[in-house]
């Protein structure tokens, strides 16, 4: 009856099994956390991005200007996805332009071009969202197998007792329901993060969705008057 039931201790006594299985869940929380905290500065440094961006956009800077200062920032510089597109987009619009291609041409070649960055710069933006998604659906069900095999190998030990008291069962069934518990530790953040992180990208693709179509038409009218 004086068994020490703290969570510390009931992880020690558990199975070599469910201890993996703890373990396993444990390591994956982590790693979980991490990505969640780089998802949370590297999203809001996207939106700040693209906010600045679209405020000089719009400033009534010349686009050849702003396309000259965008080529001439390097790579790792360029950290909103906006003006990665924009510049795609206008590169390719200013190459068949000096080809003399039409307005059609150039219009249907600059948006090809900003649709294939879109796509890049969105895989880039959802990177690890699917490993949220599996941590917050399968971690429950590891936790789940744990507590299984906990309680199974609890009541295997007590076949061999005379008398079987709830001192004598309790133990055994703790130890395995603190699996359970680690799992719904993992997964529950994963699940708010990850619905909160995709709601967040869906604004951002539909902000960069609208930039393009904005810009085309800028561009549709440039390839007009010229």
């Amino acid at each position: 009856m004086n068994q020490d039931m703290s969570i510390f201790s009931l992880v020690l006594q558990a199975s070599f099994v469910v201890q993996l299985v703890m373990a396993g869940l444990m390591i994956v929380s982590l790693i979980s956390w991490t990505v969640i905290f780089g998802k949370v500065f590297g999203l809001k440094q996207v939106r700040l991005g693209n906010d600045e961006f679209e405020r000089e956009f719009w400033s009534g800077r010349n686009l050849t200007e702003l396309y000259q200062a965008a080529s001439a920032k390097p790579t790792t510089q360029r950290t909103a996805p906006i003006e990665r597109i924009f510049a795609s987009g206008m590169r390719e619009f200013l190459k068949l332009r000096e080809k003399k291609h039409d307005a059609g041409v150039q219009l249907d070649g600059a948006r090809r071009a900003m649709r294939a960055s879109f796509q890049r710069e969105l895989d880039v933006i959802e990177s690890h969202l699917s490993f949220l998604g599996s941590v917050g659906s399968v971690s429950p069900y590891v936790g789940l197998f744990g507590t299984v095999w906990g309680i199974m190998h609890a009541f295997v030990g007590l076949a061999n007792l005379q008398q079987v008291t709830l001192a004598t069962v309790a133990p055994g069934i703790a130890e395995a329901l603190v699996a359970t518990a680690i799992g719904l530790f993992a997964a529950i953040p994963a699940v708010i993060a990850y619905n909160r992180f995709a709601r967040d990208i869906d604004r951002i693709a539909i902000q960069l969705e609208t930039f393009i179509e904005e810009f085309s038409n800028i561009l549709q009218r440039s390839s007009a008057v010229a």
